[in-house]
């Protein structure tokens, strides 16, 4: 099941997975329902060559400015993915109903053990669109926007995104303290909009378990 608190209830069936879930807008990515890890889940891979950053499924129904996203998320790359990939799953919030504006956490669990420690130091990650890729941020800041967190790819994940404003802190597998600090999300403090399940180049993402809960 996929659950989100007080506005929707996805509860996603295997004999259902050829059927894209009501409740969602892919934007480049296809999304089917999915029994992963034991749990039912949303299943999104790219669909052909993305445009940009924005590869996600929109949740439905739901304007969020302020407060905690909980879900739980897992990444791996695909057999035919280029070297580079590293399983990039996250999520997406205050993202605008045509995916022109997003802030976005998300991980990349092939570097979450990774014998290379430059790979380690990445392993988390916000971005902002538009005008702000990884690429920028690492350029323009090195380290501010990504962090160490210890992950595995095609496992389960649990993560918190507590979001204030112009500050968001993601929590990762019940840690009492943030795996990552933004005290200046880039696209104001004011934007508001839903929120969407995000994955990068090369990826088979899953998502189950999505609650939401706002405090505007």
């Amino acid at each position: 099941m996929l659950c989100v608190s007080t506005i929707l209830c996805l509860h996603l069936k295997a004999q259902n997975s050829a059927k894209i879930p009501s409740d969602v807008v892919p934007f480049q990515v296809t999304v089917k329902a999915s029994v992963f890890k034991g749990k039912n889940a949303l299943a999104l891979e790219i669909k052909g060559e993305a445009n940009g950053d924005s590869t996600l499924a929109i949740l439905k129904h739901i304007d969020f400015h302020n407060g905690i996203i909980e879900a739980k998320i897992s990444g791996q790359t695909l057999a035919n993915a280029r070297e580079t990939a590293r399983g990039f799953v996250g999520i997406a919030f205050r993202t605008a109903a045509d995916a022109s504006k997003m802030e976005v956490f998300y991980l990349r669990p092939t570097n979450g053990r990774a014998n290379d420690q430059l790979r380690r130091n990445h392993s988390s990650q916000y971005i902002s669109i538009p005008g702000y890729s990884w690429e920028k941020l690492r350029e323009e800041t090195p380290g501010k926007y990504e962090a160490y967190v210890d992950i595995l790819p095609a496992e389960w994940i649990k993560i918190k995104i507590v979001v204030k404003d112009e500050t968001a802190r993601l929590y990762v597998n019940g840690a009492a303290q943030p795996t990552l600090i933004v005290n200046d999300l880039k696209q104001g403090k004011d934007i508001r909009g839903s929120v969407g399940l995000w994955i990068g180049p090369g990826t088979l993402g899953h998502f189950t378990d999505v609650k939401i809960t706002k405090e505007d």
